[in-house]
């Protein structure tokens, strides 16, 4: 039977025999409600095996509740790998599952929201290769975990879903297709598509949820007396209420170097000590251009064997010795490390375990990247660089940082985070109240000026202020452990250099407009966390408080 479905398959695509290799042999349709219900998306409200599904359990209206149970299953004539053959005949069944996977495009009441071409690491390959029916739970009152549960996240926080759904009776679509990224991106014909009418009930808020708070004396800021829209910021905070923004703690803005909005949420307040997690990442750019200042260094292209004698490290290589300051501070070391690959010896993760963090660091293989030329997101390549300042400023990292940022800012509350050897982490988790984080931003408005004190040199700040990737198409650029970012309103652009921390955390400068933003979140770990904090400043802030 196997061997003549397989022979049906081959005619189907035009193939002789000898192109069989790149084609699998999917399981055999033998469920009825399978046949019935082939090239269509289900929607359920609790687990239920392939084997005891009845078409009574579908779903074709439900009340919308986000603790509940909502799963979708999906009926198809063949497996993946065969639907991506369809597009490209000539790669093999690796080569396509290492370039390709599922399409999924969510509609709302007829208009696209969100479209994710889903990660090809997310499903097993055997999967891939045979299944012709499969299950996605999105949401699950057991937290279950699946890539279909973040997928939903992404669709539902972090790109329009939740505005989309609001109050009300909706028909939700979800519609999936075959594509490759090769590098050009094909997508294939429709393999399924279900609908489900939503009724999202009303969130109650009250008053004291949604106005604007007051800026209470002892700001430590001149208080602006500027007029902003305050109904889009009462907005805000009615998203904020109903969760539809989630777990954010603070949200302040400076405008011409004074305090004009000052929020707080999630049981926060003004001396909350925030968790920012990488957004202290920043701080270890500012203490290196304070140090070359002083003098302890003579300039960022200083090499790490000036400090470190490399040739006693494991995995050696002479490429380590021409490894830069500069090249820590723009994440393009070329160590092998990216904490974006669960594989990479470098990830983040392989270091906290490990008894000395330096070392971890050092041992580290190379790649065949020079240094600064490929960037990749290095949080071990930090710690070195705040060991690097340890090692030559007065008295040590902890005691140059208070006397030389902290102090001079009237910052006097906060905590860092240490390594195993009780040094200051410059890998993040520096926590202090979201006003001092303010003053942090704007000492960088301001070109390294504090109250008529130089403590930044400004050549300093238009250093970190530079995109040093212009060429890379997968990120807006990257500076001296500064993220670049473009936020747009309308037909106007505004560019910003930012600290930005796991959770949604975010110290934003903006290079023409006299504007810092900060906010900050415990969103950790989801992946709507960033989403949404660029939502709240391009949807909310900016139009509220910047007229042009």
């Amino acid at each position: 039977m196997k061997s003549i479905l397989l022979f049906v398959i081959l005619l189907s695509f035009g193939l002789s025999s000898g192109q069989s290799q790149n084609v699998t042999d999917p399981d055999v349709i033998i469920q009825p409600i399978h046949k019935k219900y082939n090239n269509q998306i289900v929607f359920l409200d609790k687990t239920i095996s392939p084997d005891q599904i009845k078409e009574s359990d579908f779903l074709k209206t439900m009340v919308f509740q986000e603790d509940k149970d909502l799963d979708i299953r999906i009926f198809m004539d063949n497996s993946l790998v065969n639907y991506l053959h369809q597009i490209d005949p000539a790669l093999s069944t690796d080569e396509l599952l290492k370039k390709g996977n599922y399409q999924f495009s969510f509609s709302v009441d007829g208009k696209l929201i969100y479209t994710e071409n889903l990660n090809t690491g997310a499903g097993l390959p055997e999967d891939k290769k045979k299944k012709t029916t499969f299950r996605i739970p999105l949401l699950s009152s057991k937290n279950e975990d699946s890539w279909g549960k973040y997928m939903w996240m992404r669709f539902y926080l972090g790109n329009g879903g939740i505005d989309a759904l609001t109050e009300g009776n909706h028909v939700l679509k979800i519609e999936i297709k075959p594509y490759l990224k090769m590098p050009s991106l094909k997508v294939g014909n429709t393999i399924a598509s279900g609908e489900i009418q939503l009724t999202v009930p009303h969130k109650n808020t009250s008053e004291q949820q949604v106005a604007i708070q007051k800026i209470k004396p002892n700001s430590g800021w001149k208080v602006s007396d500027e007029k902003f829209d305050q109904e889009k910021i009462r907005l805000l905070n009615t998203k904020i209420a109903e969760n539809r923004f989630r777990d954010i703690t603070s949200i302040v803005v400076i405008k011409n170097e004074k305090l004009l909005l000052e929020e707080y949420f999630s049981q926060s307040g003004r001396d909350s000590l925030q968790d920012t997690r990488s957004v202290g990442k920043s701080f270890a750019s500012t203490l290196m251009g304070i140090a070359i200042k002083d003098g302890y260094f003579k300039n960022e292209n200083l090499m790490l064997k000036e400090f470190y004698d490399l040739k006693k490290s494991e995995n050696y290589s002479s490429s380590k010795d021409s490894v830069t300051i500069k090249s820590l501070l723009t994440m393009s070391s070329g160590f092998d490390g990216n904490d974006a690959d669960e594989e990479s010896p470098g990830n983040e993760e392989n270091m906290y375990p490990t008894k000395n963090w330096v070392k971890f660091v050092l041992d580290l293989p190379t790649t065949e990247n020079k240094p600064e030329k490929n960037w990749s997101y290095f949080t071990a390549g930090v710690v070195l660089t705040g060991d690097i300042l340890d090692q030559k400023v007065p008295k040590g990292l902890e005691n140059y940082a208070g006397k030389k940022l902290f102090q001079p800012l009237g910052i006097t509350n906060y905590k860092w985070q240490f390594t195993p050897q009780q040094k200051p982490s410059l890998a993040g988790g520096l926590r202090m109240r979201t006003l001092d984080f303010a003053k942090f931003g704007q000492l960088y408005k301001n070109n390294g000026m504090w109250k008529g004190q130089n403590i930044i040199d400004k050549n300093w700040v238009k250093k970190s202020f530079t995109n040093y990737f212009t060429d890379n198409q997968d990120f807006e650029g990257y500076g001296y452990l500064f993220w670049r970012k473009v936020y747009k309103v309308g037909n106007q652009s505004f560019e910003t250099y930012q600290s930005s921390g796991n959770g949604g955390n975010k110290i934003i400068i903006f290079k023409e407009i006299p504007l810092v933003i900060v906010i900050t979140a415990k969103a950790y770990n989801k992946s709507y966390a960033h989403l949404q904090a660029d939502k709240i400043v391009e949807e909310y802030l900016l139009p509220a408080v910047y007229h042009k």
